[in-house]
């Protein structure tokens, strides 16, 4: 009964959050309105074939950044003719902050609170919160004025009373099996 309770609170909000590459650039993140506690999970999602331009060719890119060839596919947003190059890998951009964090240019990023540490995205991010605050997703370029496009980002955060549902599940389970053991032959 208890796990069962845990599941259904393990059920979180998932939020579509639009991420614009001209505007949600490092330090003018986009805002998504999911505020995290230290510990809490949290999973970001976006479509592989959903894409964003860091400027002329080739210079287009899913979440996970210029990382590699990528080629259009004649109906994707680039409006190029299908076999064209439209991405090619372009290295890592450093935070211009100095924090040592670095990324590949095109990438989606996140931070958590105004001056936490960011952190990479891509297409497929789940992990539990550092710190404490709103999170923000950005579009990870050191020039932005040539960038066109967005993505669309999911974000999912357990809701807090499903971790106590968990905590208190565990424990649950610990205490039975420590129940159920044996008494040690003297």
């Amino acid at each position: 009964m208890i796990a069962t309770l845990a599941l259904m609170a393990m059920s979180s909000n998932a939020m579509a959050i639009v991420v614009d590459a001209t505007n949600n650039i490092p330090n003018n993140g986009v805002a998504t309105g999911v505020n995290l506690v230290v510990g809490q999970a949290f999973s970001i999602t976006a479509d592989l074939d959903d894409l964003w331009s860091a400027g002329a060719l080739p210079r287009w890119s899913n979440a996970n950044g210029l990382v590699a060839d990528l080629l259009a596919t004649g109906t994707d947003e680039s409006g190029e003719a299908f076999g064209t190059l439209i991405g090619k890998d372009w290295g890592m951009y450093f935070d211009p902050a100095g924090s040592g964090f670095s990324a590949p240019y095109g990438a989606l990023v996140g931070r958590i609170g105004g001056t936490g540490s960011y952190f990479f995205v891509g297409t497929t991010f789940a992990n539990t919160a550092a710190a404490a605050g709103e999170l923000f997703l950005f579009y990870w370029d050191s020039v932005y004025t040539d960038n066109t496009s967005s993505i669309n980002a999911t974000v999912s955060a357990v809701p807090l009373p499903a971790a106590a549902w968990l905590l208190l599940s565990g424990l649950v389970g610990f205490a039975a099996l420590g129940r159920r053991r044996p008494a040690a032959a003297v």
